[in-house]
């Protein structure tokens, strides 16, 4: 067998792509894991703020225990380094086959086989999971290029010493916020994190509003900038890539508008201006889905797009599974000729078990 032929390549390390390679695993199907980020479960240390606990959640109705139990999380709420401590010996432990900071782009066909394209090179396998979650960050959009400034926050220590501005009004971007901030004042860096959001107003919740305040009392130098656009992505006469972003405008008369922007070195930038969901990645690799309209979604909202699925949480694509939080809050289910909306909570409990169903149809389709 080729190094590069598995079994099944799953594409996301979070709990629904950890436990469907643990599972391959203990079936002798083999494996190979795709991970974005630096390390496993990067999606939920990135959208998990500092000391948050993690529960051992399941819907109400759901009749079935944690069909992965190594995965989950202690009946006692622990915070999420805890949790992510736990995974990363339980990765070393099982020496489960993953490759980190691997960007997946398409999938294409090759006779009998699946071809998963990356910027590392060709996986190829006898199915796909896609595993990557739902949250998917948001492209910045402005005139000229912006790929150089971050989606999320890997280390706060790395905006120590430089002017860093974080774009976003809700809780996410006020909790990147709070983590530069305190790294900052932790080396006496005096230099300042401005937070630029589009509106007016801020919308983040009563306790990361309250951290937020104990933290500019413990000296947090902070530059606030509502109403402020990100219009332009260039590079300077030194070949250092920077983003403009627009903080006030004057309509002028005479059709010449003027305006006040700040200019700043992407790589000190972090956008932390939502998710845009699984959708256009089920577009590219060709998955079909389907819009919501009254009478047809009880769940998801109208106008969103619901991935169509078979009761083995196979897509439309033959070969392709998809698990996890890029179904949620619900997908359309293919059961007995008819196609009707399915509950499916962002959880990792129901994660996992979709993981132990897709091992189990795979290995009926592989004959192992």
């Amino acid at each position: 067998m080729s190094d590069n032929l598995f079994d099944v390549v799953i594409i996301g390390g979070g709990p629904a792509g950890l436990a469907t390679a643990y599972l391959c695993r203990k079936n002798n199907l083999s494996y190979l894991v795709l991970e974005s980020g630096k390390a496993p479960f990067q999606g939920i240390a990135n959208t998990y703020p500092q000391g948050k606990l993690v529960y051992a959640s399941k819907p109400k109705d759901a009749p079935e225990p944690f069909l992965v139990d190594e995965l989950r999380p202690p009946d006692k709420p622990v915070t999420v380094e805890s949790y992510l401590q736990y995974v990363q010996h339980f990765v070393q432990h099982e020496n489960l086959n993953i490759r980190t900071e691997v960007e997946f782009e398409n999938i294409q066909d090759e006779r009998d086989r699946l071809v998963v394209l990356t910027d590392k090179g060709r996986f190829i396998g006898r199915k796909v999971v896609l595993a990557f979650g739902s949250s998917i960050p948001r492209e910045l959009s402005v005139y000229g290029d912006a790929k150089m400034v971050a989606k999320n926050m890997d280390d706060p220590g790395k905006y120590v010493g430089v002017r860093t501005l974080v774009i976003g009004g809700g809780n996410t971007a006020a909790d990147v916020v709070i983590a530069v901030l305190k790294a900052k004042r932790e080396c006496n860096d005096t230099q300042p994190v401005y937070w630029a959001h589009k509106s007016e107003k801020f919308d983040v919740n009563k306790e990361t509003a309250q951290r937020l305040g104990e933290e500019i009392l413990l000296g947090g130098n902070i530059r606030l900038l509502p109403g402020a656009y990100p219009r332009i992505g260039e590079v300077d006469d030194e070949g250092v890539d920077r983003l403009v972003i627009r903080i006030n405008e004057f309509k002028q008369s005479d059709g010449i508008d003027l305006y006040h922007a700040l200019s700043f070195p992407m790589q000190n930038v972090i956008a932390c201006i939502g998710s845009q969901g699984p959708v256009p990645i089920f577009d590219k690799v060709g998955i079909q889905t389907i819009s919501c309209t009254d009478g047809i979604c009880k769940i998801a909202k109208e106008g969103d797009r619901l991935v169509l699925l078979s009761a083995e949480m196979e897509s439309t694509r033959k070969g392709v599974y998809v698990v996890g939080g890029a179904i949620s809050p619900s997908y359309m289910k293919i059961s007995e000729g008819a196609i009707q909306e399915e509950r499916h909570p962002n959880l990792i409990y129901t994660a996992i078990n979709d993981s132990y169903y897709v091992v189990e149809a795979i290995k009926k389709r592989l004959g192992k």
